[in-house]
């Protein structure tokens, strides 16, 4: 056993016993962050907007803060960005994390000096946490791997910016400094397909033990090093022993990742976001990823069949029960308030409390990673057909991840009234619209992860004849414009 091996199984012992004091008192620990949050912030704009003062009990905060998202957040997110101080949090953030916006472009999430430490120590104790329960850490000898965006930062009014995993590649510590790939070099390179070929260049010959990333992108990295090697990746790193990924459910790539590395690999599930760390994978035996319940983040929870009715209740941590639909709410040391950043969880253990992440509120694709919503694919299809005799009568989006042939793709399923002359020139208008507003979706395109827009005709009255099939023809029955399966797409009748 190594040294470096050795120091890590005796702070994996640490962090543990230390999850445990809090883990084992958890409606203790969220009242204690709300009760820090309220006072660090109740001077800010904020703070004095929503009588911070007067707030003693989570009764209180129901009814002075609202529930918000972004776009109703953004007149304080806005005074944040233009450089006012004392607005949402104490003094200004670090960071602003960059990420793809709904209604109003990109979304500017702040940073802060005490938010920025619990994504850090998050990522951390995961392994960490993986080491305690199964005794294996000789993966800390190896080289490690995160797939990641670039860290080089923007300044915006004296504020860097940038990707949350930019963001983070500043903060890998001394000691994994010299274990972690791809070099600072590599992963600055803007052109994910050069950049894949760069890390796999990188990386082919080193002893790689943990690989880290959004499993559609690892996949094209997996792909690229057995098109290049002739080898499955279990073979090539043979010490290769733990997966660790979050942005999307691994179960669709899992079959085609076992095919790819040619035997099972341990895996760590996450639950990051820009707006905090929230959970992570804990058991390798157990349902669902433990619930950061100190990390300076106090939890609200809304039934997610009674989010939208006038003033939903707002459960504490106390309160929740297994297997129903929750809205996830979130009040941070970052400065958000009663935010709702659009996930659903469902919690598969009290003790301690663990959740899954069970979808979106609204509808959404995201089979890679790309967070694309409604109003984006109804901008895009505008778009396409402005300016023409083009007529629509219905559509809906869903992707396909495992094509016959090709890369994956989105598959628009389109019912013309009047349709193009030609579908591939208006699939390209239609793909253009979306990265100009999708980053994420830009970003696959660009990486040759997915290809352009599949246009696919549906039969005359197809959409009727499938709501029908389904008992949800007319009355305020509406069709989908976009989901992350198939259920939809696979029905519909096609010419």
């Amino acid at each position: 056993m190594s040294l470096k091996s050795f120091a890590a199984r005796l702070l994996a012992y640490k962090v543990h016993h230390d999850t445990q004091k809090w883990a084992q008192n958890p409606i203790e620990t969220q009242q204690n962050v709300f009760r820090q949050l309220i006072a660090q912030a109740q001077h800010t704009a904020f703070g004095k907007d929503h009588h911070f003062d007067a707030i003693h009990s989570h009764a209180d905060f129901v009814k002075y803060v609202p529930i918000r998202d972004y776009e109703q957040l953004k007149p304080y997110v806005d005074r944040v960005v233009q450089g006012e101080e004392h607005v949402l949090w104490k003094g200004k953030p670090l960071y602003f994390a960059k990420t793809s916006g709904t209604t109003s472009g990109a979304k500017y999430i702040p940073l802060t000096k005490e938010s920025m430490p619990f994504h850090i120590q998050a990522a951390r104790n995961a392994i960490l946490s993986y080491i305690h329960e199964t005794g294996i850490a000789d993966f800390v000898d190896g080289k490690m791997i995160f797939l990641q965006g670039s860290p080089e930062l923007e300044s915006k009014n004296g504020i860097q910016l940038g990707r949350l995993s930019g963001i983070v590649a500043h903060y890998v510590p001394q000691y994994l400094q010299r274990n972690r790939l791809p070099s600072w070099e590599t992963n600055c390179i803007d052109d994910w397909e050069t950049k894949v070929d760069a890390i796999v260049q990188e990386t082919i010959t080193q002893n790689m033990t943990v690989i880290s990333g959004i499993p559609s992108w690892v996949q094209m990295y997996f792909e690229k090093l057995v098109q290049v090697s002739g080898k499955p990746v279990g073979t090539l790193f043979p010490h290769f022993n733990l997966f660790i990924y979050g942005g999307v459910n691994y179960e669709p790539y899992r079959a085609k990742f076992e095919q790819l590395m040619g035997r099972k690999v341990d895996s760590i599930e996450l639950f990051p976001a820009s707006e905090g760390f929230f959970a992570y994978q804990d058991s390798q035996t157990e349902k669902g990823m433990l619930l950061l319940l100190n990390s300076g983040i106090f939890y609200e929870f809304v039934k997610a069949d009674e989010f939208f009715t006038p003033n939903p209740k707002r459960y504490t941590i106390g309160e929740v029960e297994l297997g129903i639909n929750y809205v996830l709410l979130l009040s941070t040391n970052a400065g958000l308030w009663a935010y709702n950043i659009g996930d659903t969880v469902q919690f598969t253990c009290l003790q301690p409390y663990r959740v899954i992440v069970s979808g979106r509120l609204k509808h959404f694709i995201s089979a890679f990673g790309e967070h694309v919503i409604g109003k984006e694919v109804e901008e895009a299809l505008r778009q396409a057909v402005e300016g023409t005799s083009i007529r629509i009568n219905e559509f809906t989006v869903a992707p396909q991840i495992t094509p016959q042939e090709g890369l994956p793709y989105h598959e628009w399923l389109i019912e013309f009234e009047q349709a193009p002359d030609n579908l591939t020139e208006f699939a390209l208008k239609i793909d253009n619209a979306m990265r100009q507003q999708n980053v994420y979706y830009d970003d696959l395109i660009a990486g040759n992860v997915l290809r352009t827009v599949v246009i696919t005709l549906v039969a005359p009255n197809g959409f009727q004849a499938y709501m029908k099939s389904i008992g949800k023809l007319g009355g305020q029955n509406k069709l989908p414009r976009l989901s992350n399966d198939r259920t939809i797409a696979d029905q519909l009748p096609l010419l």
